[in-house]
């Protein structure tokens, strides 16, 4: 059995077609870690300027999920003020609305996790509930936590 030219070329461009699609490796996905979960942590109040403060401390209960990388200082990416050792990863605080209450670019390990916190003037009511931002600058992706309350 002979075969045609044109079928000859058929049956090559679909051997070709299936040992690049076969010795192809599947495109790998980056590395998923979940969101934060948070919690309150406590309240510590504080004197300065002769103005009365309540510093509202906040863990996060799942800290071990997420590597040190993450916290690495990052000098080829933007400083952060003056600061241009700031970490990959930066976290922000919000209020329940989405309003910004603080936020941290220095932190240097998963472990400071557990001394972020906003603070106000002790005759302001805090909002109900809070959230943070985890900010990966390198791969530009963002986790975002649970609501937490504001009280124990």
């Amino acid at each position: 059995m002979k075969l045609s030219e044109k079928t000859a070329l058929r049956l090559f461009a679909i051997v070709l077609v299936l040992l690049v699609v076969g010795n192809t490796a599947p495109a790998r996905d980056p590395l998923t870690l979940p969101n934060p979960v948070l919690y309150f942590a406590g309240a510590e109040y504080f004197t300065t300027g002769g103005r009365n403060f309540t510093r509202y401390k906040y863990n996060v209960d799942n800290l071990a999920d997420y590597p040190q990388a993450l916290f690495a200082a990052a000098p080829a990416l933007p400083p952060c003020g003056n600061n241009t050792n700031s970490s990959r990863t930066w976290v922000d605080l919000f209020d329940q609305r989405g309003t910004r209450l603080n936020g941290f670019c220095a932190l240097g390990a998963p472990r400071d996790l557990n001394s972020i916190w906003f603070a106000l003037e002790s005759n302001v009511i805090p909002p109900s509930y809070i959230y943070i931002e985890m900010n990966d600058r390198q791969t530009n992706t963002k986790y975002k936590s649970n609501l937490a309350d504001t009280v124990m």
